[in-house]
């Protein structure tokens, strides 16, 4: 049927929006953010320590 997405793409689509729904959740959270914050900063320094070799 035209128009209509396969299986797989509308799998992938709920999983999607699933995925932003979840995020909104942790956006509204500021215990989750600032642990996300702080994960987040480590990684970067992680990386730029890796690439300053």
């Amino acid at each position: 049927m035209k128009g209509k997405p396969a299986v797989d793409d509308e799998w992938q689509i709920e999983e999607d929006m699933r995925t932003l729904l979840r995020a909104k959740e942790i956006q509204r959270d500021p215990k989750r953010m600032a642990a996300v914050r702080k994960l987040a900063q480590k990684k970067m320094a992680d990386i730029k320590n890796l690439t300053d070799k």
